[in-house]
This record gives C-alpha cells, sequence and structure tokens, in this order.
C-alpha cells in the first residue's frame, strides 16, 4: 500500500530546516501509528512537486530516515516504511481534545437500550460455537459466489453497478423473486409488490414506520426477537406481547383492539416452532374480522428439512392483510444484508419512498451478483447441501442433549436451532459466560424477553449453524457439566 503525498502538509511556524521538518512529518507518521511496516513512501519526485520544494531536499530527508530505520531502500522501487521501525507511541494516535459537550442533554432519543444478543467478534476461535445466524465456510460455495461477482462487475454488468437506480431495485433480482423465490411460497406477486430491503431488520423497520404511531397496537410474540421490540419501540405504539405454545401464537389471544401483528409462522423466533395450517388460517380469519394486519416474518422456512414447508401466510390471504418478509441474508451469508418484502401496491409505494430517503437502495453490485448466483442455479444448490448438513447436526445434537438430560423448551420442523430451559437455580447469562472459559458459545434467552422487569433467566439458544457435527455432542457434554457445577 502506498502512503498518499495529500497527507503531508508543510507548517510555517516549524523550527528547522525543510529537511528536518520532512524527516519529522514521516517519523510522527509512523509514531503516531498512521503509517505502517511495508507501506510505501510517495517518491522524492512526487512529495517535492506537491509541496513545492527541492527534490534533493526530499532525498536527504529520506538519506537520514533510512540511516535511522525508520525507512528502507527497495533497489528502483522507492522508500517503505521498515519492519524495525520504532513503534507507535500510542495505539490510536493523538490524545483527544476535550469534549465539553453535554452528551447526557443533547441526545434526543437513546438506541443504546436496545437488548442486543451477545455475540464475540472472535466466536470463530471456539471450539463449540452453539451460536446463531453466522455461516460455515466449509458448506459456502466460495469459488461460485466469487464468480458471480466477478461477473457482476464486467462491462455487460456496467450499468447494474454504477447507476443510481433512484427508488427502484435491479429487475433481475425482482424478476427472480418473482418467479422464483415467492410461488416457492405460493405467492404470486408484480414487481410493484415488491421491495428489496438490506435484510429482515430493514424490512420490519420500514414497515413499522410505515404502518404504526403512538395510538397504534402492535401485537408480538413472546419471547420475540430482541430486534422488533427495539424497531417497535420507536414508533412509541402500544406493544402487546402473546405466549406462544408448541403452535406458536395463538390467534385467540390477539386482542380485538390490535392493528398490526408480527408472527413468524415457518419457524418461530427463537422456540423454532412452526404454526400448523388451521392456526394460519384462524389468525387471517381473526385479522379479517377485527380488521388488522399480519406482518409475516417467513423465518428459515429454507431450513424445513423434517417436513415439506406450509404454505405462507400470504399465500393464504385473499384480502391484501399479509405483508411477507424474506432474507437472503440467513440463507446465503449474514454480511450480505439482502432481503425482500411483498405487499399490496400501496403499502410497497408508501415503504419505497421511505426507504429512498435514507438510502435510496440496496447497493446494486450486491443486488445482480446475488441475481446472478440465484438465476444459475447456485443458490437452490446450497440450499439443499445446507439443509442436508442442518438435518444431520439437528440428529446427533438431539441425541447428545437426551443422553445428558437437558430440557428442550422448544423446536419446530427443522430450522437451525433448539430452545433450551435451564434448571431452577441456573441463571443462563451467568452460564454463558462461564462456558467462554472452556470455549463454548451459548446465547442466553433473556433478551428475547425483552422490555419485561424480571425476565426469565432460565432459557438459552443452541444453534447448530456453525458448529462442526463431530464437535457437537462433547460441547452438549460440557454444558451439562457446567449446568451442574
Amino acid at each position: 500500500m502506498a502512503i498518499s503525498e495529500d497527507t503531508f502538509f508543510l507548517n510555517s511556524t516549524f523550527e528547522g530546516t525543510l529537511q528536518q521538518q520532512i524527516q519529522s512529518l514521516v517519523a510522527e507518521g509512523i509514531l503516531s501509528g498512521r503509517f505502517r511496516s511495508g507501506e510505501k513512501l510517495p517518491s522524492s519526485r512526487r512529495l517535492a512537486k506537491h509541496l513545492g520544494i527541492s527534490r534533493i531536499t526530499v532525498t536527504l530527508a529520506y538519506t537520514e530516515l533510512l540511516a535511522d530505520d525508520y525507512v528502507i531502500a527497495k533497489g528502483r522501487s522507492g522508500y517503505y516504511v521498515s519492519d524495525t521501525a520504532p513503534q507507535p507511541r500510542m495505539k490510536h494516535g493523538k490524545a483527544k481534545s476535550v469534549e465539553t459537550v453535554d452528551w447526557a442533554r443533547r441526545i434526543g432519543t437513546r438506541f443504546t437500550q436496545a437488548p442486543q444478543l451477545e455475540k464475540p467478534e472472535d466466536w470463530q476461535r471456539y471450539r463449540y460455537p452453539f451460536i446463531y445466524g453466522q455461516t460455515d465456510p466449509t458448506l459456502f460455495d466460495h469459488a461460485n459466489w466469487r464468480l458471480c461477482a466477478l461477473q457482476a462487475l464486467g462491462l455487460r454488468n456496467f450499468d447494474a453497478m454504477t447507476s443510481d437506480y433512484y427508488e427502484r431495485d435491479d429487475p433481475k433480482l425482482v424478476e427472480f423473486i418473482a418467479r422464483h423465490s415467492l410461488p416457492r411460497r405460493g405467492i404470486l406477486a408484480n414487481p410493484d409488490e415488491i421491495l428489496v430491503t438490506l435484510g429482515a431488520q430493514n424490512a420490519l423497520w420500514l414497515a413499522s414506520e410505515v404502518l404504526l404511531n403512538k395510538r397504534s397496537t402492535a401485537v408480538i410474540e413472546r419471547p420475540c426477537y430482541p430486534g422488533l421490540t427495539g424497531i417497535l419501540s420507536l414508533t412509541r405504539c402500544n406493544l402487546h406481547p402473546v405466549d406462544v405454545d408448541e403452535g406458536g401464537l395463538s390467534p385467540e389471544d390477539v386482542p380485538a383492539s390490535a392493528d398490526v401483528v408480527f408472527v413468524t409462522p415457518s419457524h418461530h423466533c427463537p422456540t423454532t416452532v412452526t404454526m400448523p395450517l388451521d392456526r394460519r388460517r384462524a389468525l387471517l380469519a381473526r385479522a379479517t374480522k377485527d380488521d388488522f394486519l399480519v406482518i409475516e416474518d417467513d423465518y428459515e422456512f429454507e431450513m424445513s428439512f423434517l417436513t415439506p414447508p406450509s404454505p405462507a401466510l400470504k399465500s393464504l390471504d385473499g384480502e391484501g392483510r399479509v405483508i411477507h418478509i424474506g432474507s437472503f441474508s440467513k440463507s446465503l451469508f449474514p454480511g450480505l444484508r439482502l432481503g425482500y418484502m411483498v405487499g399490496s401496491q400501496a403499502f410497497i409505494r408508501e415503504a419505497r419512498a421511505l426507504r429512498a430517503t435514507v438510502l435510496r437502495h440496496p447497493p446494486g453490485h450486491v443486488q445482480r451478483t446475488a441475481a446472478t448466483f440465484m438465476s444459475l442455479g447456485h443458490y437452490d444448490a446450497l440450499i439443499k447441501r445446507t439443509a442436508t448438513a442442518f438435518k444431520t447436526r439437528r440428529r446427533i445434537m438431539a441425541t447428545a442433549i437426551k443422553d445428558h438430560g437437558l430440557d428442550i423448551a422448544g423446536g419446530g420442523k427443522g430450522g437451525s436451532s433448539f430452545w433450551m430451559r435451564a434448571p431452577k437455580g441456573v441463571n443462563t447469562r451467568e452460564l454463558a459466560h462461564r462456558l467462554r472459559d472452556d470455549s463454548v458459545l451459548i446465547e442466553s434467552g433473556a433478551p428475547f424477553f425483552a422490555g419485561e422487569t424480571n425476565p426469565p433467566d432460565r432459557y438459552f439458544r443452541l444453534a447448530y449453524s456453525s458448529i462442526p457435527e463431530e464437535r457437537i455432542s462433547e460441547g452438549i457434554a460440557k454444558i451439562a457439566r457446567a449446568m451442574n457445577a
């Protein structure tokens, strides 16, 4: 990597010669950590021209720095920061100025209080990572994704990569969603009824902002995806949690005052239970009777590997009451941040306008790469490969859980995790922290009960999406021992 000459500026108040000032600029850059080992310095000709000084002045400064081992010379290539140069005095550069702003008073809305799941950035170094939502590199099709990305960068796709679509989306991705993804869920939709989003969470935010205000009542599942409760708190709507059972949310428990009901019928988050077909029809009947809308987060429908997936709520909707949300971030990889939302034209029009005010549209290159990957059949092959692996891992984990006497609190027809219940007296947040010392990662269940004064502390989630199958049994054994310690 080359250091730009634009980072150098002469100071008219510097006490010393121009040569000494050049030496000081380079040395300070190295000592502050801005210039790093192996980086190439600007050529003496370019730097002299940029600063408007003699080239010999720069050359003499570089020579002194060479003698002090700040830089090394590589033949005709130029000067580079030495591997053995003095180390930076401070890890983060110069000390910050003293702030006088009272941020406690200035911040109008606080977002840091929203509950968050604890996932260490270095989760890959743990031997038993029972955490949800991370990609298994042994399953992902790196080679074909890379080829599709290169194709999206090609001249033929130049417009798709560089153009500003304004409020629109990549037509090839929208076409794939309309002709491939949605028909698999029994849904037929026109392009103007589809909106590409930055994952499911972005879709949930768009829907909430369009449909809810402080006079509205939103029904959520209990337990519930923590990100949703944080989103709904921004609307200042009235929240009404409804407990889930072995069939998910019960339509009978939805209050007549509901305006919008948020559900994950394919695999409830986090218990993974699946809502039966008769209950889906009952929920839609209640929606008609009491005139409310339903937001269907089609959570992990691709992972229905034990039985065929049930029809989507949207496919059963004859009145336009259901807004369907899907995500490629879970089925491809979480860093993709790509999903979609399907609803009536009037709703999608407003959601599209809201999206345009904050981000216009998801990056064109990402959309075209995903569209190419999917249209060539790589996506379906990946889903099949992942489902096969997850089915095996689930079987191994279920056996290990039974052998060690652990308690499953919820489990649907597939998915990528188990919802667990610890014995009385075991705080799973404390358990999760203790297990890290034994290279085991689990997720405490408390964040899934966001907004409660005293959330249950016995629940936790065990995912099998990122852990090799040969380590599952040993990891479960470690969890069982930690509970009994």
